[in-house]
């Protein structure tokens, strides 16, 4: 299974493992439920957090703010 990491994997692949961690499951349980390797979901999160902060970096911006807690 660890050539997975040498191909991209499809985007259903990636939405199936996205709406795994949504829900909840650990790496490992959606190891078995969907057959890829760890490592290769790790990387998607990884990938996943860097878009996500570049994101919000690139949205949340002047915003007028009298009070932040």
């Amino acid at each position: 299974m660890h050539n997975v990491l040498m191909n991209r994997l499809s985007d259903e692949k990636r939405e199936q493992i996205v709406r795994a961690m949504v829900e909840g499951n650990s790496v490992r349980s959606i190891t078995r439920m969907i057959g890829v390797c760890q490592e290769a979901i790790l990387k998607l999160l990884r990938d996943l957090g860097t878009a996500c902060a570049d994101h919000h970096d690139y949205s949340v911006r002047h915003l007028p703010s009298k009070r932040i807690q």
